[in-house]
């Protein structure tokens, strides 16, 4: 992979790669190291997890590590991902997005669509790291148009844009024991995302045409941060993007991210 990394798409999964060693998260892994060495001033992150009418941005200096998911192993509930936060970022973020407006926000957090890859990628958590919620009410090409205008954060101010979801993501038609594979719709859905994002990602609403997209994305939550990387990618001129973690699990999750160069 060639030049500075602005953006990255990461199908984060189940929450307990955060504390598995597999495929998925020594990629993860890799990817931190070569990020850190353009040592970027702060991540804004957008998490599938923090789904609200209207949109937010984490304006604290401490962020919480919140565990917002149930059922799982103590060892998980008891991670913490103590990255500081930056109010002069968010600040940034509030001006860039504009004319969307953004308040500012000191209850949420570091959800662990956040900090489950984060924790892999940049283990020591010295990176600030600021997120950003996904307004419900929007129509999708909104959310591509707001990515674009949020490139500036990279371009300008060496902010690295995350956005974690999963491009196929219904948890309805999950396998446990499946292993990594994935219906022949999933499979159909995540290659022709692959395609629009390699080619032209401004393109990204026509996968609603697509035959696999109603069972590939049943709510907008998980998709939507694609949508956020489109934009970026968009908005560079000359960018590079490369493909990761390629795969579909458990027949209805697409563990495949992008990283955006430039």
């Amino acid at each position: 992979m060639s030049g500075t990394t602005r953006a990255l798409f990461v199908g984060h999964g189940t929450p307990m790669n955060a504390i598995e060693d597999n495929d998925y998260t020594r990629t993860w892994s890799k990817l931190g190291q070569e990020v850190s060495q353009a040592a970027p001033r702060a991540i804004l992150a957008v998490s599938a997890h923090w789904y609200t009418k209207g949109t937010g941005v984490t304006a604290m200096t401490n962020p919480r590590t919140i565990h917002d998911f149930w059922g799982f192993p103590p060892e998980l509930n008891a991670v913490q991902y103590n990255a500081p936060g930056d109010p002069e970022v968010a600040e940034l973020v509030r001006d860039i997005a504009k004319p969307t407006l953004v308040q500012n926000d000191h209850d949420w957090g570091l959800d662990h669509g956040t900090w489950s890859v984060l924790k892999h990628m940049f283990p020591e958590a010295k990176i600030p790291v600021v997120q950003l919620s996904i307004d419900a009410s929007k129509p999708l090409h909104e959310h591509v148009a707001l990515g674009s205008r949020l490139a500036k954060l990279a371009t300008d101010h060496n902010v690295l844009i995350v956005g974690s979801g999963n491009v196929v993501h219904n948890l309805s038609l999950v396998q446990w024991h499946a292993g990594d594979t994935g219906f022949g719709w999933a499979d159909s859905f995540d290659e022709a995302a692959r395609d629009i994002m390699l080619g032209d990602p401004d393109r990204l609403e026509a996968l609603r045409d697509h035959e696999g997209y109603t069972r590939s994305v049943p709510t907008p939550d998980h998709f939507l941060p694609l949508a956020y990387i489109a934009g970026v990618t968009t908005a560079i001129g000359g960018s590079q993007v490369d493909v990761f973690n390629e795969q579909r699990t458990m027949g209805s999750l697409s563990m495949t991210g992008y990283r955006v160069a430039s």
